[in-house]
């Protein structure tokens, strides 16, 4: 299969490096190149949030007949509004994307051909298309290593992620902000590593995911607890804690 990948970042890189080792034709382009795209049966579009439209529209009279394209952004609701004007294209589709897979460092030089290996890939199509698209791009993203596929979407997928990912590197952005961090070492283990991994992110992806206003609230909670000095509404809220993990945490093993 002939692939096409705009965008030598981190996922860009991987995904060019999978569809090689699987065996596929792929060439990578980055901004300001020439996206060569005629002969590509599927296009991953691995740009930030806000240069998705723009890409695709530029590619858009130059797509093959029959033709996927997938994004890979991490939020899905203003990149499939703005794009839902393709929902009835019939010479090519888009599809969007999201690889739950990443590392701390970015761009190319870090991408890896098995970084997708065991990593779920969620969808958000549209529903005019049927499944024959979905069928092919399922069995290519199963090839490049994705193991679990999982479609829904974009307002469900933006508010799970702003959940399962988005607040975690806020969380840990504003952890290893913290001066004392830098003498971590013999005062830290496993907790630490654990914080800290993910505060770290590219500020020109991560800046145009963030929309975490009802977690933000949840942290105000104890910090209003600390400042009033009131235990009782502390532990009240580490409690409920407790009880929401016992809910889903045997999914974490």
């Amino acid at each position: 299969m002939r692939i096409a990948v705009i965008g030598k970042g981190l996922i860009g890189g991987s995904f060019e490096k999978a569809a090689k080792r699987a065996g596929h034709e792929a060439a990578i382009f980055d901004k300001g190149e020439d996206f060569r795209v005629e002969d590509a049966e599927v296009v991953f579009v691995a740009v930030p949030p806000s240069a998705v439209v723009a890409v695709i529209d530029a590619i858009a009279p130059r797509l093959k007949e029959g033709a996927v394209v997938v994004d890979a952004t991490g939020v899905k609701t203003p990149v499939c509004d703005a794009l839902r004007k393709y929902a009835f294209e019939t010479r090519w589709v888009f599809v969007g994307g999201h690889p739950m897979a990443g590392k701390e460092k970015n761009g190319y030089e870090n991408s890896d051909a098995v970084l997708f290996d065991g990593a779920s890939m969620i969808l958000t199509p549209y529903p005019t298309y049927g499944r024959a698209p979905l069928d092919k791009l399922e069995k290519l993203l199963k090839e490049l290593g994705f193991a679990r596929i999982v479609y829904t979407d974009s307002k469900h997928h933006d508010e799970m992620i702003a959940f399962t990912s988005q607040l975690c590197h806020l969380i840990s952005s504003a952890y290893v902000r913290e001066p004392l961090a830098k003498d971590h070492v013999g005062y830290s283990a496993g907790s630490f590593r654990d914080m800290a991994r993910v505060g770290a992110p590219d500020p020109d992806t991560w800046t145009e995911l963030f929309f975490l206003e009802r977690y933000i609230n949840r942290l105000d909670d104890f910090r209003g607890a600390l400042a009033a000095d009131d235990r009782a509404r502390l532990h009240a809220a580490l409690e409920d804690g407790v009880a929401a993990k016992a809910q889903f945490g045997k999914g974490l093993k």
